[in-house]
């Protein structure tokens, strides 16, 4: 197994059906709650345990969740309001390696991405099929639509979800 891609690596698939759309929905509120449980119990050195080797430790992982999806939210609502925007992209390695990425506790994450998946969920579920054809720039991906960033962060919240869960196995950690 890749330790990089649990999961396997992502496969873009849009437009999603309605019931790929629901289903990608669940994934994104569930994503918060399948964090918690993934780190339940951890230690600070099981934290600030690298996923895999020259990977991010648990700690990082467990905050850049937060990092990205409120990227992710940001750009959906943009998309939503705006003719075709770009977005900005950030370079995730270097937010990881700044002092809130290592030093802050997870709980403050945990916290700050259950509220965040609250509010994300109800503007999903608030979108009609049309919207989520409304599209956006991505100076290093080119056009996307909101179908492609749901699969995306679908898929992107029980990746890192896995990297924790097959750390935590991998090491025998109860």
């Amino acid at each position: 197994m890749d330790l990089r891609y649990p999961i396997g690596k992502y496969k873009p698939k849009a437009p999603l059906s309605s019931t790929e759309r629901s289903n990608a929905i669940s994934q994104i509120a569930a994503a918060p709650k399948c964090l918690r449980d993934a780190v339940a119990g951890f230690s600070r050195e099981q934290f600030d345990t690298p996923y895999r080797p020259g990977g991010w430790t648990v700690r990082q992982v467990v905050h850049h969740l937060p990092d990205a999806h409120l990227n992710a939210y940001v750009r959906f609502k943009l998309a939503l309001t705006e003719d075709e925007p770009t977005i900005k992209p950030y370079d995730e390695a270097r937010w990881a390696e700044l002092q809130d990425s290592r030093e802050t506790p997870v709980e403050v994450s945990l916290a700050l991405l259950e509220a965040l998946h609250h509010r994300w969920g109800v503007l999903l579920r608030s979108m009609r099929p049309e919207d989520f054809a409304r599209r956006l720039r991505h100076p290093e991906r080119g056009t996307m639509t909101l179908d492609d960033m749901l699969g995306i962060y679908a898929w992107h919240g029980r990746h890192h979800v896995a990297h924790i869960t097959s750390l935590r196995e991998r090491e025998g950690w109860k």
